[in-house]
């Protein structure tokens, strides 16, 4: 039987009343079990935080010390028990480290899929799908407006010409995912990481997901025109360098607006889009489908008398 309030938003996020666990708190909580190190769903100062190996790195490496009291390591596929509720952690595609959320509790098996990405990223585990009672799932481009396009497709943009490029990106994920593309794809190019982007990345290269080549950030190099230096910088960074010459400005994301007074657009999303999301129920099967981290309302609209649809956020 499905229980209505299993999951539950309070002040402090999404809670599961009856494992007395939240998943993803947005405050410091006594129990959490941690998606993804996303700053959105990795918040300083949890007590217990269980996660995946990778996921406790990046904390740790983002977060120093808040980033928990303790550390409970599961890999993927292990079930775990927190107050009576069985959970295992898939892989979700999202980043290095990222899982969906297996709970089963009373024979119902009710799936967290935290962020979701089906396009394919040699820097992460590989998305899977499990079969769920109940599906929550990330909602950030549930509009049937929006497909994304094929991310290799995007990068060879930067093969138009051999100026040098100021490419912002998220620092975690996005930039190892840009590393890997540039690398395969536009190989005559050489990638300069900014300073903050560096940590993150050798610790893929830890759990042997390296992304390829890279070099800190060299500034005579960057000066040095039309000689291919691909420079990766977090958002703030970019945002500084809004009057930057002898540069094409172009920054990495699935949002439109993002693209707005870029030299480029470069559409490169590690989000599921409307047709994954639709796959994503296809395969998993659901008796609901839960929504959050985005808008349900297009879902609720497509599925009406077929599938029940709650938006909780």
């Amino acid at each position: 039987m499905i229980l209505a309030d299993f999951l539950v938003f309070d002040e402090k996020g999404l809670y599961c009343r009856y494992g007395d666990f939240y998943i993803d708190p947005q405050q410091p909580a006594e129990r959490a079990v941690v998606s993804h190190a996303h700053g959105d769903h990795a918040c300083p100062g949890n007590h217990m935080v269980y996660c995946t190996a990778p996921t406790a790195s990046l904390m740790r490496a983002r977060l120093s010390k808040n980033a928990a009291r303790q550390f409970v390591i599961h890999s993927y596929h292990q079930p775990f028990d927190i107050g009576g509720v069985q959970i295992t952690l898939i892989p979700a595609g999202h980043i290095l480290g990222s899982a969906q959320v297996l709970m089963e509790y009373q024979n119902t098996r009710y799936v967290y899929t935290g962020d979701i990405k089906f396009q394919d990223d040699p820097t992460c585990e590989a998305v899977e799908v499990v079969r769920a009672d109940v599906l929550i799932t990330e909602t950030t481009f549930a509009d049937p407006a929006i497909s994304h396009p094929a991310a290799e497709s995007e990068i060879e943009k930067l093969n138009s010409s051999m100026h040098n490029v100021l490419l912002g990106a998220y620092a975690l994920g996005k930039s190892q995912r840009l590393i890997s593309l540039i690398n395969t794809y536009c190989p005559e190019r050489t990638v300069l990481l900014h300073h903050s982007i560096l940590p993150l990345t050798r610790i893929y290269d830890e759990y042997s997901y390296s992304p390829g080549k890279y070099l800190p950030y060299n500034r005579k190099l960057m000066k040095s025109p039309g000689q291919g230096f691909v420079y990766i910088v977090p958002p703030l960074t970019f945002d500084c360098y809004f009057r930057a010459k002898g540069v094409l400005r172009v920054f990495a994301s699935g949002w439109e607006r993002l693209q707005r007074q870029n030299d480029l657009e470069l559409y490169i999303s590690d989000h599921a889009d409307w047709q994954d999301i639709l796959h994503l129920v296809e395969l998993s099967q659901p008796t609901e489908i839960w929504t959050l981290h985005g808008k349900g309302e297009h879902l609720k609209e497509y599925f009406k008398g077929k599938l029940p649809v709650k938006i909780l956020l």
